[in-house]
């Protein structure tokens, strides 16, 4: 899964300081969640003009949407310093300890993958988000005692794939919870025309708009495809991305233009060919196409359902009438319409 060009998850072959280069660095800047950042623009706004931390601030939804980038423009809006990590990074509590002191007042500090901090390092945190306060335990035994520091104002951004996976306490403690939503082919074409201008790659609307519909909703899926089919378009096409070479491109990327690949084909395959179009258990389904069940559900089914090609039920995964179309199969019958 990780090696599919279309996988909304950080890859090796994505290069830090090239999607750094790509980020937008105002609110301004950057396109699509306009809700959020309406709301946004305001909690900024009144926070400074009282001279006041942001409220803790909880970013989610799937992955490549913009969590990270939004932390990063969120510190900037607000003029103070962001201290980057993620869950899995903070071991011990004395990691945290050691970051939290050492922020400034206002400070944003940014914690990827939230979900995942150890519990031990998430006690760490309550009292810090809640009080601006740090109780250490010195010593071990009947003589520990508590030692209370006291911290500057700060901001805390959480970023999650799911916001149900944190625990209620840790939740509980943000002010600002939003989630962000797929974006629309019209939106990833602006990003899409955007990173081709800072690439210095020719674009013509119509090539970044087969490329948009191709992205799956993610911006991140949109960049990684503009950088293949720029290569081909360098080596096959005088380095112009029109519509023919961008559809070219895709073809030999074996994506079709609703960006769909051979695995998402092989797992609607399944469930036509061997269940009949389902009911079928989320972990039967996930066997079947030798997948994580937790992959399947977060990386492979959100996209299929926004397309309205696989639904969830109570009794199980579905597939819908459109996924026949798609396919160029015949219809499913329905059972009660045969005449007996």
């Amino acid at each position: 899964m990780e090696d599919r060009i279309v996988s909304a998850r950080r890859q090796a072959e994505d290069d830090p300081q090239l999607e750094a280069g790509l980020r937008p660095r105002s609110l301004d800047e950057y396109i699509g969640q306009e809700k959020i950042k309406e709301k946004l623009l305001i909690y900024i706004k009144a926070a400074l003009e009282r001279n006041e931390a942001l409220d803790h601030v909880l970013l989610y939804g799937p992955p490549g949407l913009g969590k990270t980038t939004l932390a990063h423009i969120i510190a900037w809006e607000l003029g103070v310093s962001i201290r980057v990590t993620s869950g899995p990074a903070i071991e011990r509590p004395g990691d945290l300890a050691a970051i939290l002191t050492n922020l400034g007042h206002g400070d944003v500090l940014f914690i990827d993958e939230i979900h995942r901090l150890n519990r031990s390092v998430e006690e760490i945190l309550y009292p810090a988000m809640e009080d601006n306060a740090l109780d250490i335990i010195i010593g071990k035994g009947p003589g520990a005692r508590s030692l209370r520091l006291d911290l500057p104002p700060f901001t805390m951004i959480g970023a999650t794939v799911r916001a149900g996976l944190l625990t209620s306490p840790l939740r509980d403690r943000f002010g600002v919870v939003d989630r962000l939503d797929f974006y629309t082919p019209s939106e990833l074409e602006q990003i899409i025309m955007r990173s081709a201008n800072l690439l210095n790659v020719q674009t013509e609307k119509e090539g970044a708009e087969l490329i948009a519909r191709a992205s799956r909703g993610t911006p991140r899926v949109a960049n990684r495809l503009l950088k293949r089919v720029r290569d081909y378009a360098q080596v096959k096409a005088g380095n112009v991305i029109t519509a023919a070479v961008a559809e070219k491109a895709l073809q030999m990327l074996q994506l079709d233009q609703q960006g769909l690949d051979q695995i998402d084909r092989r797992l609607l395959l399944a469930l036509v060919e061997k269940f009949e179009g389902g009911p079928v258990g989320l972990d039967t389904l996930a066997a079947c196409i030798s997948e994580e069940p937790e992959t399947l559900e977060d990386i492979y089914e959100p996209y299929l359902m926004q397309l309205g090609l696989l639904k969830r039920t109570a009794r199980g995964r579905m597939v819908t009438a459109e996924v026949y179309t798609y396919l160029d199969l015949p219809p499913k019958e329905d059972p009660q319409q045969k005449l007996w």
